[in-house]
């Protein structure tokens, strides 16, 4: 069995496919999985018809924000949205200005008869930093202790944006964003933990000494054209599946949102 699978933000799904970007990717791609972050819609807001696909959505409460979407070849065994009931869940996730994460379909799991497969769309920091004490003393743990919960019973695959750049090698310009949201020693911690929780960040692995190489740009000051951007997508993967991943990819020319699409391709 192949799974070619992507991961993708698409910055809002209903744009995408009027502009018929979404399926001249699926046309061009033909992935087995595709995981969606920021779709921005519920289910049936978008027209779309992808009848070899299983969909499956965690949409936001607020309308027109965050979100995530796994469409699947071949129907997972079970799904999941959100945590699990065993994750500590403090009243805490409710003071944040923005409103609390779990409420924003931020994590999906879909389980297939190799692995469970991980859809993540991790909060951000903000510009000014107000969610990044959130994201640090919740968020990330919360999120490490779902995912080691869910290697217990088999191997899993992780991926989506997780809105920071791991290492100085990760983005166009480290020494310049040392202090901002993406690139704090926090954040970067998060990520860090994951690495030493035994899971392999697949691009590095495959692609160790490979520069240039981002899934984000700003909208600003040309930034994409000028590839100044950040690596802040991911899939990560079990150290027993490590026999399993044949390849490793970013799409930088596909177009239709900030972020480009990536992948894994993994062989049973």
């Amino acid at each position: 069995m192949v799974y070619n699978i992507f991961s993708w933000n698409i910055n809002g799904i209903r744009a995408a496919v009027t502009k018929g970007a979404l399926q001249k990717f699926i046309s061009q791609k033909d992935p087995t999985i595709l995981c969606l972050q920021e779709t921005k819609a519920k289910e049936g807001q978008a027209e779309i018809d992808l009848p070899e696909y299983t969909e499956y959505w965690n949409s936001a409460k607020r309308p027109g924000y965050s979100g995530t979407a796994i469409f699947a070849k071949h129907p997972a065994k079970n799904y999941f949205s959100g945590f699990s009931d065993d994750i500590n869940i403090s009243h805490d996730w409710d003071n944040d200005a923005y409103g609390s994460p779990l409420s924003e379909g931020r994590v999906q799991t879909a389980e297939f008869p190799e692995f469970y497969l991980v859809n993540v769309y991790t909060p951000n920091s903000k510009h000014d930093l107000s969610r990044l004490g959130l994201r640090e003393k919740l968020w990330d743990p919360a999120f490490l202790q779902y995912l080691k919960d869910l290697e217990k019973e088999k191997p899993i695959v992780v991926c989506g944006d997780f809105n920071a750049a791991h290492t100085a090698i990760d983005l166009a310009r480290p020494k310049d964003n040392e202090e901002n949201a993406g690139f704090t020693l926090a954040e970067r911690k998060g990520i860090d933990n994951i690495v030493n929780a035994d899971l392999i960040d697949t691009f590095r692995h495959l692609h160790p000494e490979e520069t240039g190489r981002y899934t984000w740009w700003t909208w600003r000051a040309k930034a994409r054209a000028r590839n100044i951007g950040w690596r802040i997508d991911y899939f990560f993967i079990s150290k027993s599946l490590k026999s399993n991943l044949k390849s490793a990819e970013i799409y930088e020319e596909i177009t239709g949102s900030d972020h480009c699409p990536i992948s894994i391709t993994l062989e049973f």
